[in-house]
């Protein structure tokens, strides 16, 4: 391959210490920057600094979620490039800096990543804070953002001396004014051949299975805000008096997928006009696997690091040394528990984790939707101790109020069942967690979950899934062999949101009592077969170096 990749997303995780994420879509474009690095993929990554991070979350004493600025400084940590750009907005100029960080990979590989900022001394202040927050502000801030990200990141990659024929994949539709800079003027009404070559320059990834997850913004806003020359270009694609940026990536993209097979069926009722292909997201092998996994699969499975399809060989590691690995991962996660929160923890019982963005549709609160069914569970086979983590957006009344609840329902559980909530989830503790606890638990309102990518961590761990029958465990979920697919006859809605989370709720709590908990605290041997398989079969296959190389054969190089 030798054509260069622009990655472009909103937000990227990288690193603990460089808080520009809020959760999966910025780890999974974390993890692609490193396969890419691994891989020896020419790629850039491109997002915006965000000085002041997404959100540090604590809780109150009656469990509301409090926030914070999550400060950091970019000069311990980046290194400033040279060019500054400038981007053309109504009746100014915002000027963008970089700073740059190297991913190396494992032959040496380095792919560097470029944090786009705002706060430089010739913009106006209003402008200077455009990059502070992510996803901060209102709608007007928004489309600054976004005008940054695509038309900054678009001048930027160019100012470094990137090659012509570069290739601009957007994660997600934050970036798509960037084909504002790739469009040629009046392109409405140039020959076809001429707009195709503008899509061989052009991938877009979509996450969103729901419309209201899409950036739509009104030509009243644009207008406020696009340069002359950008308006004109965006206007001939204006819909009902507004811009879908999803829309938009799509009209202009040479690739457009999907990032599960049961998303693109989504995507494709959502937007039948689109050719839209599947690849299943996958996770970086070496970022998520633990210390102990990780020295039990260089003795077993020496080239994992390299080539992490190498992972299916953990079919022929004794679980006896599997088990002794997981021993030592619980121990190092309920002792970050007791250090980082000063919160003791654990003791006997299966100990299961439920962790991702608070928001209405992942339902937190299914598993205890019939408490007394749950105590009756725990002391027919032994405690159930269960820790959950999140944040909810700062904006999302809802998911805050889900937080609550959780926080309510600690001292109805009962002795038997141990609930604890851990404040500021971020990729630290999200690393701990899914090679720590026995059991992940993933309960969203099915088909609204268009990936997932936390049960594919924890099974490069040994660590099965209990998880509705949605996004990869499609894929991934196989009944008893690598976890439990939890399945009822509204999984897939088509009814009200009671009735479906009272159908889904008993199938739950039928896995849990005819297969889980039986197999967990009856026959372990078993139990660690089921450790085994979720590597050998979801970790080998479900994993960026796979998804980093369906990209290349796929969309990089399918106008090479």
């Amino acid at each position: 391959m030798t054509k260069h990749v622009a990655y472009f997303s909103m937000e990227i995780a990288l690193d603990p210490a460089i808080p520009t994420y809020s959760g999966g879509l910025g780890v999974l474009a974390g993890d692609t920057i490193k396969a890419a690095a691994d891989l020896g993929v020419p790629m850039v990554g491109v997002t915006l600094l965000h000085r002041k991070g997404y959100v540090r979350q604590s809780f109150s004493a009656e469990g509301w979620q409090m926030e914070a600025p999550e400060h950091w400084e970019p000069e311990r940590l980046l290194t400033r490039c040279q060019p500054i750009v400038e981007i053309p907005v109504k009746g100014r100029l915002i000027r963008v800096q970089a700073w740059k960080r190297l991913e190396v990979g494992v032959h040496g590989h380095e792919v560097p990543v470029l944090f786009l900022d705002t706060d430089v001394s010739e913009n106006a202040e209003p402008d200077r804070r455009i990059t502070d927050s992510l996803y901060g502000g209102d709608q007007n801030m928004r489309v600054l953002q976004e005008l940054v990200l695509g038309i900054g990141g678009a001048r930027m990659v160019r100012a470094l001396g990137y090659p012509a024929n570069t290739i601009f994949h957007m994660n997600e539709g934050h970036a798509a004014f960037l084909l504002l800079e790739l469009l040629p003027s009046k392109w409405q009404d140039l020959p076809a051949e001429e707009l195709e070559r503008v899509r061989h320059h052009a991938v877009f990834t979509t996450h969103t299975p729901v419309a209201a997850g899409h950036d739509v913004f009104s030509a009243q806003m644009l207008e406020a805000h696009l340069s002359d020359e950008h308006m004109a270009k965006a206007a001939p694609v204006l819909e009902n008096g507004a811009l879908n940026m999803t829309r938009l990536a799509m009209r202009f993209s040479g690739a457009i997928n999907a990032v599960a097979r049961k998303h693109m069926e989504v995507t494709k009722r959502m937007f039948p006009d689109a050719d839209v292909l599947a690849i299943t997201n996958g996770v970086h092998a070496t970022r998520w696997t633990s210390a102990p996994f990780a020295k039990l699969f260089d003795r077993h499975i020496p080239g994992w690091r390299q080539q992490s399809e190498q992972l299916r060989q953990a079919a022929l590691i004794p679980t006896e040394d599997i088990e002794q690995a997981h021993r030592e991962a619980r121990e190092h996660l309920l002792h970050l528990i007791q250090t980082r929160y000063g919160m003791p923890f654990g003791g006997s019982g299966i100990l299961i984790g439920f962790a991702r963005r608070s928001t209405e549709y992942k339902r937190p609160m299914l598993v205890f939707r019939d408490l007394a069914r749950l105590q009756a569970l725990a002391e027919r086979f032994g405690p159930i101790n269960i820790l959950f983590a999140g944040k909810a957006h700062p904006h999302d009344d809802w998911g805050k109020h889900l937080l609550k609840q959780v926080h309510e329902i600690i001292p109805r559980a009962g002795d038997l069942i141990r609930i604890a909530v851990l404040p500021n989830y971020d990729v630290q503790l999200a690393a701990s967690l899914v090679s720590g606890v026995d059991l992940w638990l993933n309960t969203p309102r099915a088909p609204l979950e268009a990936s997932g990518t936390s049960g594919m961590k924890c099974a490069l761990n040994g660590v099965p899934s209990l998880s509705i029958a949605d996004g990869w465990w499609l894929e991934g979920g196989v009944q008893g062999v690598t976890g439990w697919v939890v399945r009822s006859p509204l999984n897939e809605g088509g009814t009200g949101a009671i009735e479906q989370d009272d159908a889904d709720a008993h199938a739950l709590y039928e896995q849990l009592e005819h297969h889980v908990l039986p197999c967990f605290f009856g026959h372990p041997g078993q139990w660690a077969e089921v450790m085994r398989n979720a590597i050998s079969i979801n970790g080998s296959f479900f994993n960026t170096h796979r998804m980093v190389d369906q990209y290349r054969m796929i969309a990089y190089e399918r106008f090479a």
